[in-house]
């Protein structure tokens, strides 16, 4: 469907699921905000969410009668599901309950919303709404990272009072929120990066003890690939340099796997050699062993030494041959932070250096958010606690305003 100038959402087929949650209340604010936006809105009800709001308050707000079963046991007429999924150009799921996004991930079709979310041809954005331990909950983060893996957008649910009297995340986005993810989606993004390469290394690298045994740290990973995702939205050419990891290669990325810091010391400098660029958020291990068992090692009753030698640094050699080109390293640290990031951003010839310090809460290792101060040469930046993404967002302008 065509839009208007600053009206990304003009004429746009929203097609807006609601499902059987306490936060239905915020779909009627969310579709009056969609309509307002020059959207088209058809809602899709499960049985439950009547209960929360009703289809007379929506059928008003949307002005199109609401579907909530497979054909009106009235007069028989069938609502077609292929037909949705065909006229849709977005399916938004606000809210999605635990039930929902888990039948979504397994393929289950018992209700009219869901066949038509296995009918849809257009992208697919849900904004999870739960108590704080379903949310929290392995299978419910197993089932959205699942979705993500698959293309699903997730907007993300914010923190406070719950219907349950706890405190903690699992409130549905504001409807402002969504609408705000809705435009962002169907507003191209500039390929403000077009023609550039970035090397980016995320992960953490592995030093083998014996054929059983090895050094390593807590990386996952997240927050090398958001940024090398962020760079490659933006048009660049990324060569993802990676660590072990359980994460899915990002849409329109290069990854070159590796084990130790000596494999990523050569991919690295060697995808470095034709890039505009480094992003150096790999966590590399400082030391391997000197010498590597052939053999398991057998526990005795006496102590065990294993000698330790230096890896080759990374971040400095590219410093040293970088000319003209951008280098941007991270450093995780848990005392005199500042310090030891400026110390660090002058010694390896960065361009600019993200902080990041173990004692803030939401930060470092293994979770969706992080909480950085970005350090240059002229000052710092300490930016709020935000999700990875929008983390890699942040470093992703730096870098525009130094190009």
């Amino acid at each position: 469907m065509a839009n208007a100038g600053n009206r990304p959402l003009e004429g746009r087929h929203i097609l807006l699921g609601i499902t059987g949650s306490i936060a239905a209340y915020k779909s009627a604010a969310l579709c009056r905000l969609l309509k307002r936006e020059g959207a088209e809105v058809q809602v899709v009800m499960t049985a439950l969410a009547k209960q929360f709001i009703t289809p007379l308050t929506m059928a008003t707000l949307s002005r199109r009668p609401i579907l909530v079963e497979f054909f009106d046991p009235e007069n028989g007429q069938w609502n077609s599901h292929v037909s949705l999924g065909e006229w849709a150009d977005l399916t938004l799921i606000a809210p999605a309950t635990a039930n929902t996004l888990a039948k979504m991930t397994s393929g289950v079709a018992d209700n009219l919303l869901l066949t038509t979310y296995l009918s849809a041809r257009c992208p697919v954005m849900v904004a999870p709404a739960m108590d704080l331990d379903m949310y929290a909950h392995y299978t419910t983060q197993r089932n959205l990272n699942e979705l993500r893996e698959h293309g699903v957008s997730i907007v993300e649910p914010g923190s406070g009072e719950l219907a349950s009297g706890l405190e903690g995340k699992g409130r549905m986005a504001e409807p402002e929120e969504i609408v705000e993810a809705i435009k962002a989606h169907f507003t191209e993004k500039k390929k403000s990066l077009s023609g550039k390469h970035f090397v980016v290394t995320a992960g953490a690298t592995i030093e083998p003890i014996d054929p059983v045994r090895f050094l390593s740290n807590h990386s996952s990973g997240k927050m090398g690939y958001a940024i090398a995702e962020e760079l490659a939205s933006r048009g660049a050419r990324v060569t993802l340099v990676s660590g072990r990891t359980a994460l899915s290669i990002p849409a329109g990325v290069e990854r070159v796997d590796v084990l130790s810091a000596e494999e990523m010391f050569q991919a690295t400098t060697r995808a470095f050699a034709e890039a505009d660029g480094a992003i150096m958020a790999a966590a590399v291990a400082d030391y391997t062993p000197v010498s590597v068992a052939d053999h398991k090692l057998k526990k005795s009753d006496n102590d065990l030494s294993i000698a330790l030698k230096r890896t080759k640094d990374i971040a400095a050699t590219l410093g040293q041959e970088k000319g003209g080109r951008l280098l941007i390293g991270f450093a995780m640290e848990t005392n005199d932070e500042e310090a030891h990031a400026s110390e660090k951003l002058t010694k390896k010839n960065f361009d600019f250096i993200v902080l990041n310090s173990l004692r803030d809460k939401g930060a470092g290792f293994r979770g969706d958010t992080n909480k950085v101060t970005l350090i240059d040469h002229t000052g710092k930046e300490s930016l709020p606690l935000m999700t990875k993404r929008e983390v890699a967002a942040r470093i992703a302008d730096k870098i525009e305003t130094l190009l």
